[in-house]
């Protein structure tokens, strides 16, 4: 069912066949009780780009639906994620609102969950929310008020966004338990060297890592199986090789393709001659 970009300012009647609605573009301001109470097959429904609040949704809309497998509530005005949430979900998009903090109960039993998109908002705390969430697999919270990595990571991430917050050190080991994780992007923040523990970074099976518009001194040390490395636009004074490889040979090289130091306080000079043996991987080296 079609009604994306009709001008609504309420939810039609929605008949009990329809499996997935569409929503998206108009200036509904409220989901009441009466909204869906037919809909009970829905698998998708996207309302996002409305003018949703969270006052405005009823706490027991979505109670009913339970074989819905994706809610787009983006770009709305919600101010914290609507209770009781299917636990059939497997994509939730609560991206571009104004929710401050998220709490264990929103998210409880949400165990399908694989996809969740809760960035550009004003979190400043997760708690233990995401603890719960063990098929997450995408986890996207930049662009928020974080100062510090949330507590108990779902298991099965494989790739985490946290770009675009104030976090400036990282936990013991917070990477140690998360063997699928393979993209870590967390450019501009406030990291120091000081604030991240030695071979933090160096964990089998991590693909990509973006720690560019940092406070980086240093090239904190890095898998030998990484291969897309961002640095840019810290304040790193010299190239340290150790970073990447321990030991050189026929068999112990990096994999990296891609470095990138531009906006650092080093320059090409600075880049020593053994780094062709250890980077023989490189197809791009930017300073």
């Amino acid at each position: 069912m079609y009604c994306d970009g009709r001008g609504l300012n309420a939810i039609p009647s929605i008949p009990s066949r329809i499996k997935y609605l569409y929503l998206q573009h108009n200036a509904i301001s409220a989901v009441p009780d009466s909204a869906l109470i037919n809909a009970t097959n829905l698998v998708w429904l996207f309302l996002h780009h409305n003018q949703l609040t969270s006052d405005a949704i009823s706490k027991e809309v979505f109670l009913k639906l339970e074989g819905l497998e994706r809610l787009f509530l983006h770009h709305n005005n919600l101010t914290s994620i609507p209770p009781n949430l299917p636990r059939s979900l497997r994509d939730l998009r609560i991206d571009h609102n104004r929710i401050g903090k998220v709490i264990p109960t929103d998210l409880e039993g949400m165990d399908n969950l694989t996809i969740l998109h809760l960035h550009d908002n004003n979190i400043a705390d997760m708690g233990t929310s995401l603890k719960a969430l063990k098929s997450l697999t995408l986890l996207d919270l930049s662009n928020n008020k974080l100062i510090k990595i949330p507590d108990a990571l779902p298991e099965h991430l494989h790739q985490f966004y946290l770009e675009f917050n104030s976090i400036d050190s990282l936990p013991e080991g917070f990477l140690g338990g998360l063997a699928q994780l393979q993209y870590v992007r967390m450019s501009h923040n406030q990291l120091t060297n000081k604030g991240i523990p030695s071979d933090t970074f160096n964990v089998t099976g991590l693909v990509e890592l973006d720690l560019s518009y940092n406070k980086l001194e240093r090239i904190p040390t890095v898998s030998t199986t990484l291969q897309h490395l961002y640095l840019q636009a810290n304040q790193i004074k010299e190239f340290t090789l150790g970073s990447f490889c321990s030991i050189v040979d026929v068999t112990n090289f990096s994999r990296l393709q891609t470095l990138r130091l531009e906006g650092n306080e080093i320059s090409q000079e600075d880049i020593p001659l053994e780094s062709a043996l250890c980077l023989r991987k490189a197809s791009s080296i930017q300073i």
